[in-house]
């Protein structure tokens, strides 16, 4: 509450948001409407058309386009005219109200097997991609660790396969740069700065560090993120909160440590973690003490986030990679 704020004015506030996020509750409590949400979330522009939903859900495009207008009407989906094509997306501004609803996994839901096919294509593509630097052999084995350790820490992940893609590559160009010993001198060698930010659960602090050093330097680092013990999905209060200053988590997920990312970073921020990390000599290591945003309020998720914002800035000022002349 602000100092020219009285009670009744904030209690009086309070009660239109709690208002807004209970109409939102309703506006989105039929079957049909979180479907809709749950296709919007998982495209890959995070939009589509009506046509496509309707194919999509079995419905016919007037029922879709219902459920669709009332959602809008709440402002939890917004349109953009392309030609004769309309599109909707999700409004941001909202994704706190409704993600946990509409994303999150029941305790009871079934966990998620990839198709043996699909793995093995991920290895082709991989090895083609360290095509003269790993065998084939070499990467089949991480694809397959990579999958069941994602398997482990989130069972019921419906993006398993892009995400064990994706984990598996950052660790095979983690190796890549430690086996050509690139590590030792990113400045000399003009290669990006390598940093990792680790936290508890990889949700939270970690993605939030990670969100913002990209979004200020660009591939002038690489930067990494894990979790000493990973949760399934990132905190919908961190998203809300990056987008709030314009900074995208951009398809992140949560990730378990793993030896060979530590090796090959120059940096390693630690936040909250800092025993359940290995210490490699050579590399440079900081312990941020920040509180876990889990626990928080979203007032306090934001102290926590521009607290990072803060940091990261100072860090950047001190990587070769971005300060070489």
């Amino acid at each position: 509450m602000s100092a020219t704020e009285s009670p009744v004015s904030a209690r009086e506030s309070e009660r239109a948001i709690a208002e807004r996020i209970a109409h939102s509750m309703r506006a989105i409590a039929d079957p049909t409407r979180v479907q809709i949400l749950r296709l919007l979330m998982d495209a890959p522009d995070g939009r589509r058309g009506v046509t496509d939903l309707a194919a999509r859900l079995g419905l016919t495009q007037p029922t879709v386009s219902h459920h669709v207008r009332i959602m809008a009407n709440d402002g939890i989906l917004q349109s953009a005219q392309e030609g004769r094509q309309v599109w909707y997306s999700l409004v941001q501004s909202r994704l706190a109200d409704v993600f946990d609803f509409v994303q999150h996994s029941p305790a009871d839901a079934p966990t998620v097997a990839v198709d043996p096919a699909v793995l093995s294509r991920i290895t082709d593509d991989l090895a083609l991609r360290f095509a003269g630097v790993f065998s084939r052999e070499t990467v089949a084995d991480y694809v397959a660790s990579s999958y069941e350790l994602l398997r482990q820490g989130a069972p019921r992940d419906r993006h398993l396969s892009s995400h064990t893609s994706r984990f598996a590559a950052d660790r095979l160009g983690s190796l890549a740069l430690v086996d050509s010993d690139e590590v030792s001198d990113a400045a000399a060698s003009g290669a990006p700065t390598d940093v990792l930010f680790v936290c508890v659960q990889n949700a939270g602090r970690s993605q939030m560090a990670s969100a913002i050093l990209r979004s200020l330097a660009g591939d002038r680092v690489r930067v990494l993120t894990a979790g000493s013990q990973p949760t399934e999905t990132i905190n919908p209060k961190i998203v809300a909160a990056l987008d709030e200053i314009g900074v995208s988590i951009a398809g992140e997920y949560p990730k378990p440590l793993t030896d060979e990312v530590v090796r090959a970073a120059d940096v390693v921020i630690t936040m909250g973690c800092g025993d359940a990390c290995p210490i490699y000599p050579g590399r440079r290591y900081l312990d941020w003490e920040l509180p876990d945003p889990a626990e928080l309020g979203m007032d306090g998720v934001r102290a926590v986030r521009d607290d990072i914002d803060a940091r990261v800035r100072e860090l950047l000022q001190s990587l070769p990679s971005v300060n070489a002349e």
